[in-house]
């Protein structure tokens, strides 16, 4: 829908480089683009035909600003940086960390050789990703016994076991000069890096060295290390001429969605791979989302940059390789070339697989909420979120919220309350005092950290609840966030929505869905999982203040008693099963923990 508004703005446009900032009616920011003339690319969402996610995207801009800039590259960098910032829903948001490990050399006094999931940018060196823990730990028990450094905890005042194991090169007990840590810390990166037949020389001569002194059991732990030098490391196919660390990237384009293939070439060998799906929003230039996606893609959390990266043509690499600090390089023929092929086939076989699963997921997830909408004749919004309550006859009242985001629970985003009223038996207006308190905190919160609000909330119960939500909404937070209820019949059955908004003139009304429906599943759906999450959480809570009380009611039993109880053991049967010395070995006097297993 073109407002009058974007009409006369359209008219304004300059045919100059820059980037672009679409907004929906709230305002907020749902997509950044960037362009050689922003004249001809901004135009072009309102005065053609659209299909796909870009379609989807024109029906809620209501709005949009422009940033112009001198050169492409300052667009280029202006975009990444507007998409940090904003993280809109229809640019790519990439997933943090997926979990691969990497094998460090810290960098400190002593250095030492562990495993890590998390890159900092500490001065450390990190191999990896490896595909599998199990891998990782085994080439790390390697490096460790064949390149000793650091495996203690350093300043013992005597020898540590690792120490005599020769696993250690004594930061234990003694100064260890730099130089010989240097030394080991060069031989580590080298066999990390697939120098391998050094190593392998190395390993035979100690070899031959220690069976001509008849040390035979010595002989053994080395013929050891060779074997696992020939079965895991050689064992895999050498794919590269050299030794660099390459990450190759390419994609492919069909049914405005583009899939990603990702290559990380380490130790001359095709280390892991990582494919990358999602539907374009700017479907004429795939070029542009699949930079902006490589740009994002080394500031998640265990992502360690190459020492180049490899990319098809038509890419600004000039522009990439000043955003990432390394080498971005196009190759024309030769054995990277094939590999950068390679890639792009993976890319299409992935997405290919994709769409045999798309329709019938869309069906039941994206598709369900747009009923949901379509029902309450609303624009279609992304997020829904829905509270419920629970309490034992008043007893430690709690509140859930449940976060549904294109029709699949987002985990991540629920949120827990404790309540502050607390009343023998909670009545209809204690429920309305909770339903009250939850929304305040929820949308007070969110506005104050200025974060994106939900495009529509469901309340578990009728008219009531409904209003107390509309309330908070409308005349504390001055907020028009639609609000439905979720409503039962009298066989405790959900059937209907009841929608309406009499702050701002709506009556409310009463809107059947088809239970034979995915939007009605999908409202089932939300229900039931705010209700288990509501009920999961009070029983915990319960549980904890019962315990509390039942200690708090024994004699001698203060506060910090109770508190070192709970910390050690968690459970009252716990506390029960616990032996005088286990209860004393958590922090209490003799006397305390023999008044306790008497009294429980």
């Amino acid at each position: 829908m073109t407002t009058e508004l974007i009409e006369n703005k359209l008219k304004l446009l300059p045919e100059k480089p820059g980037c672009y900032l679409m907004k929906d009616i709230n305002g907020k920011v749902i997509y950044v683009g960037k362009s050689k003339n922003l004249k001809n690319r901004v135009r072009s969402y309102f005065k053609s035909k659209q299909v796909g996610r870009r379609a989807e995207l024109v029906k809620e801009i209501r709005d949009y600003d422009i940033i112009t800039v001198s050169t492409d590259k300052e667009a280029f960098l202006l975009e990444i940086t507007l998409i940090k910032k904003y993280q809109p829903y229809y640019n790519v948001q990439l997933k943090q960390g997926t979990g691969y490990p990497y094998i460090e050399i810290t960098r400190e006094h002593d250095p030492q050789t562990k495993l890590t999931s998390i890159i900092r940018k500490d001065g450390g060196y990190y191999f990896g990703p490896y595909p599998n823990v199990y891998a990782a730990q085994a080439t790390l028990k390697f490096i460790q016994k064949v390149f000793p450094l650091r495996r203690c905890s350093g300043n013992q005042g005597r020898p540590c076991l690792y120490y005599h194991m020769g696993q250690c090169l004594g930061a234990c007990f003694k100064k260890v000069p730099k130089s010989e840590y240097d030394a080991q810390i060069k031989e580590i990166k080298s066999f990390l890096n697939g120098d391998i037949a050094s190593v392998k020389q190395e390993l035979t001569e100690k070899m031959m060295s220690a069976s001509e002194n008849l040390e035979f059991e010595r002989a053994g732990e080395i013929r050891d290390q060779l074997k696992y030098i020939e079965e895991t490391v050689e064992k895999q196919k050498i794919i590269s001429n050299d030794g660099t660390q390459r990450d190759i990237f390419n994609f492919y384009v069909d049914k405005s969605w583009i899939s990603i293939q990702i290559f990380f070439l380490r130790q001359a060998k095709l280390l892991r791979r990582e494919t990358r799906m999602f539907p374009l929003t700017d479907t004429n230039d795939p070029e542009d989302e699949f930079t902006s996606f490589i740009a994002q893609f080394y500031d998640q959390k265990n992502h360690v940059l190459p020492k180049e990266v490899l990319v098809p043509e038509g890419l600004d690499n000039s522009s990439l390789s000043e955003i990432l600090k390394v080498a971005v390089r196009t190759p024309k023929r030769g054995q990277k070339k094939s590999l950068l092929d390679m890639a792009e086939e993976n890319a299409k076989l992935k997405l290919d697989d994709k769409f045999r699963l798309l329709e019938l997921g869309n069906r039941k997830t994206k598709g369900a909420q747009k009923e949901i909408f379509d029902a309450l004749n609303l624009p279609y919004g992304h997020v829904i979120e829905s509270f419920d309550h629970s309490h034992i006859q008043g007893a430690d009242p709690v509140s859930a919220l449940v976060v549904f985001k294109d029709g699949e629970p987002d985990k991540t985003a629920y949120r827990k309350f404790k309540l502050k009223g607390e009343v023998e038996h909670q009545n209809m207006a204690d429920e309305l005092r909770n339903t009250r308190e939850v929304v305040r905190r929820r949308y007070g919160r969110l506005l104050r950290e200025h974060k994106p609000m939900p495009d529509l909330i469901l309340m578990d119960g009728g008219q009531i609840q409904v209003e107390a939500c509309e309330d908070v909404l409308r005349n504390e937070l001055n907020l028009n966030i639609p609000v439905a209820g979720m409503v039962k019949d009298d066989k405790h059955r959900t059937n209907h929505l009841l929608y309406g908004d009499p702050i701002n003139g709506q009556e409310f009304r009463m809107i059947p869905m088809d239970p034979k429906s995915q939007g009605f599943y999908l409202m089932t759906r939300i229900q039931d999982e705010v209700h288990r999450f509501a009920i999961t959480f009070h029983r915990r809570t319960h549980a904890k203040n019962a315990l509390s009380s039942k200690l708090d009611s024994i004699k001698g039993i203060g506060p910090k008693s109770r508190n070192k109880l709970l910390r050690k053991f968690g459970s009252l049967k716990k506390i029960k099963e616990a032996s005088i010395d286990d209860l004393r070995a958590a922090g209490l006097s003799l006397t305390q923990a023999q008044t306790i297993k008497l009294t429980l």
